[in-house]
């Protein structure tokens, strides 16, 4: 059965910027405008009205799922006040994506979808998901069309590599395979890893095949994990920041500790969303 939820007065809620900034792959626009999507047991339709108006299958309350998923317990106003202090590149980025929310992902699937993001595209990574997901996963009916669920470890484990070649995974049937083998014979404890620092989630992220710096920074940000204190850095982000801050005329020569280290200096504790708003804005702008 359906259930509607509505989110009123909410200025930090822009459906294009949350679901086109880079940070989710499941999540589709309609020819309105809105966005229909799947996560965990969840179909959810999000369009922006006077209101925010949400309506979907959920597995559980949908009050209590969006809360959670889109973050709305947190006061991104002042978030956006905080880092617009910075200078007027950071207001002017984040007057561009205003609307960002880093959303709560599932940490198993954020592992998996950006090992498969990494060297591709996203309407490949999308592809490639959906595939998996239609494979692997549970359906759910939503609206007369068929959404799938991504894979849990137990159904991903069940795959070859042969079979995960044949979804187009390409070099990456390999990463995703003995990552899936790795975390479901205990080799490493996603529960456990919420408690850590990041440091040392960074290090046991980094222990997982096809899991990079960037994957693993990608990971802690957008999932569960919920680092703010990470700032990933892929050719927009370098890109960005030595338009802004270094200067070099050559950006491809530009080390990636040099950016992270004015990162953490410039926007201390929320590094990971400023990141967002200067990707975001690079990318699109």
């Amino acid at each position: 059965m359906e259930q509607k939820y509505i989110i009123k007065n909410c200025k930090s809620f822009k459906v294009k910027d949350i679901f086109e900034c880079g940070q989710c792959f499941r999540w589709n626009e309609e020819p309105d405008g809105s966005y229909t999507g799947i996560f965990g047991h969840n179909v959810l339709n999000v369009k922006e009205e006077k209101d925010i108006v949400i309506t979907g299958i959920c597995n559980g309350d949908i009050e209590d799922i969006c809360k959670y998923y889109f973050d709305l317990d947190r006061n991104y106003e002042e978030i956006k006040k905080t880092l617009s202090l910075v200078d007027d590149n950071m207001k002017e980025s984040i007057k561009y994506g205003e609307g960002i929310r880093i959303l709560n992902q599932d940490l198993w699937e954020m592992i998996i979808s950006f090992i498969i993001s990494a060297n591709n595209n996203i309407p490949r990574i999308k592809g490639i998901i959906e595939r998996m997901s239609a494979k692997y996963g549970q359906e759910i009916k939503f609206r007369g069309t068929s959404y799938y669920t991504f894979p849990t470890i137990d159904e991903l484990s069940q795959a070859s590599v042969k079979e995960l070649k044949d979804l187009g995974l390409g070099f990456r049937d390999r990463y995703v395979y003995e990552t899936t083998k790795k975390i479901k014979e205990g080799k490493i404890n996603l529960e456990n890893l919420k408690q850590e620092p990041t440091n040392e989630v960074r290090k046991q992220l980094l222990t997982l095949t096809g899991v990079g710096p960037k994957v693993a920074d990608c990971i802690m940000l957008f999932s569960t994990l919920k680092r703010f204190d990470v700032f990933p850095v892929d050719v927009w982000v370098r890109r960005v920041m030595n338009d802004l801050y270094i200067h070099n005329e050559d950006e491809t020569k530009v080390n990636k500790k040099q950016i992270q280290e004015i990162a953490r200096d410039k926007f201390g504790a929320l590094e990971g969303i400023a990141q967002q708003y200067l990707f975001y804005w690079k990318r699109e702008s």
